[in-house]
């Protein structure tokens, strides 16, 4: 498989691990009380959010969208994370523009992608599937590195959406109309949904026979190409012999033609002696859907005049945000994998379009799903979560109201790392978000809600019974005392705790392990 290498390439392919693992703290919650618990909306960078949400999320995300810079090198922005080669450090933190035309900023950009979609593609379900806007700059660059992550047996589809519903000036000579979405699955596992028939599509359905069977789409039954085989007469329903049209032929051989016959499947029209029959496909025997097509016309996937519309409308007159993209394209995007209990995060959620287009989809069908946006920048608030509100509640001037869709979410922040710098816990942390994560270290798996008779014990699986025997500011000693309150019964036990009196031969007679704090504790 063709691999893309790049100006330090070597130092990002693992640098997902290096991130630090940093807590979530709420800030606030807005809305309907349940919706809050599900709804998510994080300020701070999206590396760090993308891996401080492991815990909870990984293999849980039904679909991701995500909106990158498109990297046309009028955006000025910077790639500071923090990588640990010092010369790449410097490198990566000067400012991307078109100033630095020497395709170095090429690299940085995939130094800033390559790192987060790692990342991405663990938070998704085996089932689940990522599609990312992108225009024709990156696009080749970005096919390569999602090739090489997802793997490129993953790839589902390269749809082109027309954007631009006018072509504008454009100084080169040509328009650029459309931009990209590429979409990878996580697995065979996934599995595309077919769009809904619209009404337009059912009306192509008719019954004028009154067939028992229900609404039925005409098909021709001729074929271009000649094909000696299936040039055959047939007799329509007032017996007159029909043969193809000159140079084509029948798409049926005679005996298919034959029982479509004896089943009614053929259409003379309504007088029974028309030249060219047509094969009654009927609505209750296709597939209940629409195929997707790559193809995505702006009257299908909204285009960037009508975004730009939207927000006006809700912000009453203010653009509010530069590069909006328009609802429709987001929920034709979710409607591709629509599962209406599914988790659809977008790790740069920019005005929130994504988190719109999941309520209003909730409210339309009745759905539950939720959402996680993702946004770094200072309007995370002011834009991406006030959008949000607005959505919630209603927006609208007067003559073009937009009732609220109901629901709600939790504004979260990035707390402090779970390690110093020094490798000790951090006693910022919280001891639940402690536990999440010495959970998720052992079990890769979200900690159970449940309340436990033992405080530090955190919960058991496949066999094995996990406590993490921490006090915040206290030496904790895994001796006989504690070993006393170990009620429960297992096949095995680890236990956290600063240090250990008991002799080891002992704690494997009783298929104990003893991890000490923090030097036993991994590091992803």
């Amino acid at each position: 498989m063709p691999t893309l290498n790049w100006i330090g390439k070597d130092k990002v392919i693992n640098h997902h691990l290096d991130v630090p693992f940093r807590t979530l703290v709420p800030s606030y919650s807005f809305g309907d009380a349940e919706a809050t618990k599900d709804n998510l909306i994080i300020h701070g960078d999206n590396l760090e959010a993308l891996k401080a949400l492991l815990p909870q999320y990984e293999g849980k995300v039904k679909l991701i969208y995500i909106d990158p810079p498109y990297n046309t090198g009028n955006e000025g922005w910077v790639y500071n994370d923090n990588v640990n080669d010092p010369k790449i450090k410097k490198w990566l933190g000067e400012v991307v523009g078109k100033e630095g035309e020497d395709l170095s900023r090429h690299d940085k950009w995939l130094c800033m992608m390559y790192p987060r979609l790692k990342l991405l593609q663990k938070l998704l379900r085996e089932d689940g599937a990522i599609s990312i806007s992108i225009d024709d700059v990156e696009h080749a660059h970005l096919k390569l590195i999602c090739d090489e992550i997802f793997g490129i047996n993953n790839f589902l589809a390269n749809i082109v959406w027309q954007s631009k519903d006018t072509p504008g000036n454009n100084s080169s000579g040509i328009a650029e109309t459309h931009n990209h979405i590429l979409l990878y699955r996580k697995s065979e596992l996934c599995e595309l949904t077919l769009l809904t028939r619209d009404e337009k599509q059912l009306s192509t359905y008719i019954n004028p026979d009154n067939d028992p069977r229900g609404n039925w789409l005409p098909t021709p039954l001729t074929r271009v190409e000649y094909r000696e085989r299936d040039f055959y007469t047939i007799k329509n329903k007032v017996g007159d012999s029909v043969y193809p049209p000159q140079g084509s032929s029948w798409r049926r051989p005679p005996d298919e033609m034959k029982r479509l016959e004896n089943e009614n499947r053929i259409w003379w029209g309504k007088s029974g002696d028309a030249k060219f029959p047509m094969e009654k496909k009927f609505l209750s025997e296709v597939k209940q859907g629409v195929v997707n097509q790559t193809w995505w016309p702006y009257n299908f996937g909204g285009s960037t005049r009508n975004a730009s519309a939207e927000l006006k409308l809700l912000f009453g007159g203010n653009k509010a945000f530069e590069t909006p993209k328009p609802i429709q394209l987001a929920t034709r995007i979710i409607q591709l994998l629509d599962d209406p209990d599914s988790i659809i995060l977008d790790s740069f959620s920019g005005s929130g379009t994504t988190a719109h287009a999941v309520l209003k989809l909730n409210q339309e069908d009745g759905g539950h799903r939720k959402f996680i946006m993702i946004e770094m920048e200072d309007y995370a608030e002011t834009i991406t979560a006030e959008r949000v509100r607005r959505v919630i509640n209603g927006y609208g001037a007067e003559g073009k109201e937009v009732p609220g869709t109901g629901g709600g979410f939790s504004y979260l922040t990035l707390g402090p790392a779970v390690f110093t710098a020094e490798g000790a816990l951090n006693p910022e942390v919280e001891d639940e978000a402690l536990r999440q994560y010495i959970w998720y270290a052992e079990t890769k798996s979200a900690l159970p809600a449940k309340k436990l008779k033992n405080k530090f014990h955190l919960g058991s699986a496949f066999g094995v019974s996990y406590y993490f025997y921490y006090i915040k500011g206290q030496e904790t000693v895994l001796d006989f005392d504690f070993l006393k309150t170990v009620r429960d019964k297992d096949e095995q036990y680890v236990i956290y705790a600063d240090s250990c009196t008991i002799d080891s031969e002992y704690l494997k007679s009783r298929n104990i392990t003893f991890k000490k704090i923090p030097r036993d504790i991994s590091r992803y």
